[in-house]
């Protein structure tokens, strides 16, 4: 049993969308296909995956370093202890050889996008879904039917003013999601102010709403927007401030009082230990929010979840970066807070399956084995091409 090919390609987003700090115009995603010499319906096992959104393809990484030294290891070092399927945690090991301390966004989106497409290839071969394996494996077991899922949106557009933001409120609801997350701070705080009261007429609860700044904020910024939002309690804020300026995060918080979100935009272990330890993030009232497929894959983002539960962190507490398909099966294998939807957002890579329904802020979770890319038309036809 062998890893046969691990190939990548970059994939544009077309995007016209704005938050406070960037346009997605010239965003794109890398796709990986790893294909096995494993045999099902005449076919190789082939696991897919991409680099989340929010951060440029990374293929110039995988060919020039990760990809050879997974096809030059020896093909039983990468295996389990039964032999009969591949080990990711020793996968990741063969991608850090020879990987100096530190620097990690450097590597770690390209080869937590290489992981995850291996663990679909894992959990094809056992024939489970990825969700049922990651349950066996990290979470005693326990497998779930369905998880939390909020939707976020609330972008800035050309034309879009308050009308508009509540028809597109008022869509997500009518498609059966609870929790709306919308942008803040691409306008004045004023007219955020306006956009958040307005939202909340619609949604009817402080605790159906957030709101996301993409971490666009300087101190005076991030200040005022504190004390602008602080009296709606909504269900959290996000990223107000520099992902690592933790000493910010601490006086943003300490103003604010409500529940914070952040952690999309830090890529380590060590960089969510810094945040809980020196951020003034507190366990049971904030929300952590790592992208893993950006940050080193799922046998890292398990240690992190380690150091989180030392620090009194629990998993509803985690709400990970990128709806999508696979953080869809890490929230339900990992028994984790929620997963977010951009349903209609980033192309081809926004969404789950084509035929998924959220009913009442919940997402079923997918039987079919893997992570079930192939159940999404538009995006399995560049996996496919790939592969072949």
């Amino acid at each position: 049993m062998r890893i046969i090919d691990i190939r990548e390609t970059a994939i544009p987003l077309k995007s016209s969308l704005r938050n406070a700090v960037f346009d997605f115009s010239e965003m794109t995603t890398s796709v990986v296909a790893v294909i096995t010499d494993v045999m099902r319906d005449g076919k190789p096992v082939t696991g897919f995956a991409f680099n989340s959104t929010g951060r440029y393809a990374c293929g110039a990484q995988m060919r020039d370093r990760f990809i050879p030294r997974i096809l030059k290891a020896k093909p039983e070092s990468l295996l389990d202890a039964s032999g009969n399927n591949f080990d990711p945690e020793k996968i990741l090991a063969a991608m850090m050889q020879r990987e100096k301390p530190g620097g990690h966004t450097e590597r770690s989106v390209a080869i937590g996008t290489i992981e995850v497409a291996c663990w679909d290839a894992v959990a094809k071969i056992a024939g489970k879904p990825l969700h049922h394996v990651l349950a066996e494996r990290y979470n005693d077991g326990k497998v779930i039917a369905k998880v939390p899922c909020y939707v976020g949106g609330g972008w800035y557009e050309p034309g879009k003013g308050i009308p508009e933001l509540l028809d597109e409120i008022r869509e997500k609801l009518d498609q059966g999601y609870e929790v709306m997350k919308i942008k803040v701070g691409g306008a004045s705080i004023p007219e955020d102010v306006a956009r958040v009261e307005a939202a909340l007429k619609i949604v009817q609860s402080n605790q159906c709403l957030a709101v996301d700044a993409n971490a666009g904020f300087n101190r005076e910024r991030a200040l005022a927007y504190a004390k602008a939002l602080a009296p709606y309690k909504l269900k959290w804020f996000e990223e107000p401030t520099d992902p690592a300026g933790f000493e910010l995060l601490n006086e943003f918080i300490a103003q604010y009082g409500a529940a914070v979100g952040t952690g999309e935009n830090l890529f380590s272990t060590q960089d969510v230990e810094n945040l809980v330890t020196f951020g003034g993030m507190r366990a049971g009232v904030d929300f952590i929010q790592t992208d893993v497929p950006q940050s080193y894959g799922i046998v890292q983002f398990a240690r992190t979840l380690k150091i989180l539960k030392r620090r009194g962190w629990s998993r509803e507490s985690i709400f990970p970066h990128g709806g999508n398909q696979m953080t869809l099966h890490l929230v339900g294998g990992f028994g984790l807070g929620g997963c977010e939807a951009y349903p209609g957002v980033f192309g081809i890579f926004a969404g789950f399956a084509d035929d998924a329904k959220v009913a009442n802020g919940y997402l079923k979770l997918p039987d079919r084995p893997g992570i079930g890319f192939e159940a999404q038309n538009q995006l399995y036809a560049a996996m496919k091409d790939l592969a072949s």
